[in-house]
């Protein structure tokens, strides 16, 4: 006798739902979380009658149905604070999150890309361009600077600076002096000699 497999028929799964969530899916999630708690979200999702996934009712819940998150502008004191620690942790939303209360990290990391970032590049590229007036200021200040040097360098022996150019040998020539002239010089000699 021959005998016959039976065939197994497994029971239809839809694919789970992965549009927006309606007002009805968050009130059912709110609900089934205000009975269970908000843990063991596979069970969450199939008591609250969900076409759901697990992970899909915890970001929802976790990023916009949470009765303490402060949703809205955020202020430049959160704004300076964000810059503050992502300059210290970097990337790590979450742990940015739990020193803004009422924020998520979902909503950090995109206020970051949206906006931070950009304002950072910009204001790095204003620096850049601040340095950049800043050295070809400082650079002219340096030309100005040689050439006065240049200017003011001695000429025939004279004290370095001085703007009074003449000839030291001539200024102690007395040959074409007149004797009467030197009278002052004969007294010095005579004052030296007594």
């Amino acid at each position: 006798m021959a005998t016959m497999k039976k065939e197994s028929v497994k029971p239809v799964e839809t694919m789970p739902n992965k549009g927006a969530w309606t007002a009805e899916e968050d009130r059912k999630l709110a609900e089934v979380i205000a009975t269970h708690g908000a843990k063991r979200w596979r069970t969450i999702a199939s008591k609250a009658a969900l076409n759901r996934c697990g992970k899909s009712c915890r970001l929802r819940w976790l990023n916009y149905l949470r009765p303490n998150i402060k949703r809205g502008n955020i202020s430049d004191q959160e704004e300076d604070l964000i810059l503050r620690l992502h300059k210290l942790l970097g990337n790590r939303w979450s742990l940015i999150a739990g020193r803004l209360p009422g924020r998520t990290d979902n909503e950090i990391k995109n206020y970051w890309n949206s906006h931070l970032s950009k304002k950072i590049n910009k204001k790095g590229k204003q620096i850049e361009a601040s340095n950049r007036e800043c050295q070809t200021i400082e650079k002219k200040t340096m030309e100005i600077s040689l050439e006065l040097k240049e200017d003011n360098k001695p000429h025939n022996g004279s004290e370095e600076g001085s703007n009074v150019n003449f000839n030291i040998d001539g200024l102690f020539d007395f040959t074409d002096e007149d004797t009467l002239n030197m009278e002052w010089m004969s007294r010095f000699l005579e004052m030296d000699e007594v």
